[in-house]
């Protein structure tokens, strides 16, 4: 095939625009373009380019029609489809299986996604090759000053405050974060641990709000949770180093980006077991996995934490083994460079 590493690449978005900053930040101008929601348009220059290529990639799942149509066009064009979450782990329709068939190479984020296709799609192992999630390369460098004064104030803390970090959506459909869990876990350690207070930072919808704050009134947590609603990214990096420990027991994640971002910042990191999690803390060895059903384990987890922090603090040297922008690139360039020689 001869695909060369940096060679020859388009990369086409549904919803991109151009001259969008943020996009044109990882890919150069000249290789990238938007459709800006235009699906025909993107359909039809993907499916002209896509002729024209010795390998396809679909991010999602439902990219599967333009991909095949392409491969039907041009039958030794290698497909190679990128599977997230949840997107892949219920059954889809019965087209779309048939199409999914057809696909070289699935690079699934997670093992836990992996398995689930395979469970549910009966593709053989060969077809899949496991890419986790990578570490924005533009990800704001670890501060190396103190807690944020003006947040510490903004939140109502002060230098004893222990602090415990969740950054998730918070919204009624979506109640598989486990953050509920962990408030769950709060009684047990608050007097032993009478600073510990819960920083829970995203956005939320008033529905979700309502659940938490009916868990928090019936626990007598009140003094003990804040709410941040929307971070901006500007200070982002901020609130990772306000915090102590990061904890997210989730059972739904397909691999969970905030996990890896978080150790980036050198916390200490508690996640669940029953989802794409294991993989971003390394099955345990940057972090503790615990079951997001069992309220023990996850005040057993915070208790060790919480008495040693920088027992638990992550390798650095480990997390850019695993999770670096070139460790990312060179896995990617193998899998294609493979898929020429099938």
């Amino acid at each position: 095939m001869g695909l060369q590493y940096g060679g020859s690449v388009r990369i086409f978005s549904v919803y991109g625009k151009p001259g969008n900053a943020d996009e044109n930040a990882y890919f150069p101008q000249t290789k990238f373009r938007g459709f800006k929601n235009n699906k025909i348009r993107y359909v039809a220059n993907s499916f002209f380019v896509g002729c024209k290529s010795d390998i396809v990639l679909l991010s999602h799942v439902n990219l599967l029609l333009p991909g095949i149509l392409i491969k039907m066009f041009k039958p030794t064009v290698k497909l190679v489809l990128i599977a997230h979450g949840i997107e892949v782990w219920r059954p889809i329709a019965g087209w779309k299986k048939r199409l999914l068939q057809k696909i070289d190479l699935v690079l699934p984020v997670s093992h836990f996604t992996k398995d689930k296709m395979k469970q549910l799609y009966g593709l053989p192992e060969k077809k899949f090759s496991v890419m986790n999630n990578c570490l924005d390369p533009f990800l704001e460098q670890p501060l190396q000053q103190e807690k944020a004064g003006f947040l510490l104030e903004r939140y109502g803390l002060d230098s004893e405050s222990q602090i415990l970090l969740t950054v998730s959506r918070m919204v009624n459909t979506e109640q598989y974060k486990g953050y509920d869990r962990v408030l769950e876990s709060l009684p047990a350690l608050i007097p032993q641990y009478p600073h510990l207070r819960y920083l829970l930072a995203g956005k939320y919808d008033a529905v979700e709000k309502k659940r938490l704050d009916t868990i928090i009134d019936k626990l007598g947590l009140q003094d003990h949770i804040i709410f941040t609603g929307f971070v901006p990214d500007a200070e982002m990096a901020l609130h990772f180093k306000l915090a102590d420990l990061f904890i997210m027991p989730s059972e739904k994640e397909g691999f969970g980006i905030v996990f890896i971002e978080a150790m980036f910042y050198g916390l200490p990191v508690i996640a669940g077991n029953k989802d794409g999690s294991v993989d971003a803390l390394c099955n345990g060895e940057l972090g503790i996995i615990v079951n997001p059903d069992n309220i023990a384990e996850i005040t057993g987890a915070l208790k060790k934490i919480l008495d040693n922090p920088a027992a638990f603090k992550p390798s650095q040297q480990k997390l850019k083994e695993q999770f670096s922008y070139e460790w990312y690139k060179r896995k990617l360039y193998k899998c294609l460079e493979s898929l020429g020689k099938n």
